[in-house]
Formats: C-alpha cells, structure tokens, sequence
C-alpha cells in the first residue's frame, strides 16, 4: 500500500535569534525578526520524503497555518521534496491566539476530507515548546500514535516505531493509519538544492482560510504576562574543598 502523508510544518522565530519580550508582556518581538521551519517539522519532512524514496509513500503534502509569510515555509519544504502544500491563512496579528488544539483540529480535519494514511509533525515547536499537536491529532482521529520517533520501519501491517523515552528506547508496533511525531535522531534533513528551489515554485499551494476547513479559532487559553528569565548570580572561585563547604554553610545550603 502506498500512503498520502501529511506533514504539518510552522513558521517560528529562527533558532539563532535570541528572543525579546515585547514591552508589553504579552508575548515576544516577532516584527522584523528572522523566521524559518521549526526544526522538528524540517526532521518530519525530511522523513516522508524518505519514506516516499523507499515507495513506501506515493505523495506527501506538507500543511502550514499562519500569515502569508508561511507560505515562504512552504516553500522550503516544497523544495527539500513535498509534492505539494496547504496553506490555512490566519493573518500575523491572530497568530499568538493560535493554539496547539487548533492545529490538532485542522490537521485531523484535513486528514479525513483528503483521505490521508499518516501524519507527522515535529514533536514540538521550538517557540512554545508544547510537545501536544501530534498527541491531540491521533485523539481527535482516535487513531494509533507514536511520538518521539528516531526510527520508522513499514511493516506488512503498519509501522514499527523506535521512540526516545527517558530511560532510553522503546520499540512499538502501531497500525495504519496513524499519527507519528519525530525526535532529533530520526535523520539529518537535507539541503534544498537550487534547481528543486526552481521546481518548487511551479508546485502547487492549495490556499484556505480557518473558516474553509470548519475550525474555530477561539482561543482556548488567556496568555497573562510573558517574562524573562531571571538573571542568574555570578558565580564565585574557591581555592578547595574546606572552602566550598564553608561558602555553603554560609548560604544556608548545607
């Protein structure tokens, strides 16, 4: 059987800007401030387009929700190898109110209408560090899930799924259709070389709207305040170990 995988990517602040609380403490700067893939979706991208190599896909859409600007995402993601993309508009200025339950909904929501075998997303995004979308997307569809992937392998009756657990690996065996999220160890995407960059931009991205798909967009939560880490004290040098336990004792921490 040859399967249609959808894989949600999001457009997030890039890992290498250091983010600043806006000053009104509702959330963090995102005006004029470097965006890319979120790292863990680029992992599940890279993983359909493997499992497409290996014929054990035959198409892989990628879906990403967001301003226009997602579309660049999509891009991205068109270019490493997707067929083709959805792209659910939510204009900049709603996005903070977008939550984890809304992806789910809009991804289980397209999975039926488009009759999709498998979804993979990251297991978190790097902006708010959920780790619930993959979760809540296989409750909502009632179908198998398998999170924290670092190994896939199709088998006759489904998938067996190596995952990272803390107390190291775990080895289990779900069945189709079902809902994957991939870990850091899954694989190394690639590169989009220049001349898939080309075909990517004839690649079709199927435009829609919240609404199109039947999702409500009311935010669930109320964000209060967002806050900056507390500054950590510099630490002080000590000449031995007489002194680190009197510096202590002095601390009231032994």
């Amino acid at each position: 059987m040859s399967l249609r995988i959808l894989v949600g990517v999001k457009r997030v602040i890039d890992y290498a800007v250091k983010v600043r609380v806006r000053p009104d403490k509702k959330g963090v700067v995102t005006d004029g401030v470097k965006h890319s893939m979120n790292p863990f979706d680029e992992i599940a991208v890279e993983e359909a387009i493997r499992l497409r190599e290996k014929k054990v896909a035959k198409e892989v859409v990628v879906l990403s929700i967001g301003p226009t600007q997602s579309q660049e995402t999509l891009r991205t993601a068109l270019a490493m190898g997707a067929d083709s993309a959805i792209h659910v508009e939510v204009p900049a200025a709603q996005m903070e109110l977008v939550q984890p339950i809304h992806v789910s909904k809009v991804l289980a929501k397209m999975a039926v209408d488009e009759k999709f075998d498998m979804v993979i997303v990251g297991k978190q995004a790097i902006d708010d560090d959920a780790n619930q979308t993959a979760q809540m997307t296989a409750a909502l569809l009632d179908w198998p899930q398998a999170t924290f992937a670092s190994k896939i392998e199709k088998t006759e009756d489904g998938l067996t799924v190596t995952r990272e657990i803390d107390g190291g690996l775990e080895t289990i065996k779900v069945r189709l259709p079902a809902v994957i999220s991939s870990d850091l160890r899954l694989n190394e995407p690639r590169y989009a070389t220049l001349p898939n960059i080309m075909k990517a931009k004839k690649k079709p991205v199927k435009k829609l709207k919240a609404a199109d798909v039947g999702v409500d967009m009311t935010p669930r939560m109320e964000v209060l305040t967002v806050e900056e880490p507390p500054v950590r004290d510099a630490g002080i040098k000590v000449d031995d170990v007489d002194s680190l336990i009197a510096k202590l004792k002095e601390a009231g921490r032994v």
